[in-house]
């Protein structure tokens, strides 16, 4: 039988960082070094999302409906957890990321613990 779950809520801070799907950081893609860097901190997740539109500081418009330009599409990297642990993080995209946007938000976690895993 499956243990109940409990809720545990707290404030958050979640870090959304925009770059191009080819940056890339010593022959691999930018958004990989950002997650593995996040997983080797222990933080609470990080997940990559691919824009199918958009543009950057170069102001070159990037869309999936134009195969000419389809090739260096958004990507967002959202990473959350405690405000402290996201904040120790933040000196590495300085490093990564050049001019790219970082945003920093304040949000409510929550998390289900208490779950077992399916095997």
């Amino acid at each position: 039988m499956e243990a109940a779950a409990t809720r545990r809520t707290g404030n958050a801070l979640r870090m959304t960082i925009f770059i191009s799907e080819n940056d890339a950081w010593h022959h691999k893609p930018l958004y990989s070094e950002i997650v593995h860097r996040a997983h080797k901190a222990g933080l609470a997740g990080a997940s990559v999302f691919r824009g199918v539109e958009g543009f950057g500081a170069s102001l070159l418009i990037h869309t999936s409906r134009l195969v000419s330009l389809s090739e260096d599409l958004p990507v967002a990297i959202v990473i959350v957890d405690t405000e402290d642990r996201v904040r120790d993080l933040l000196p590495q995209p300085d490093e990564l990321v050049e001019s790219e946007p970082v945003i920093l938000d304040e949000c409510e976690g929550i998390r289900y613990v208490g779950r077992e895993k399916k095997a």
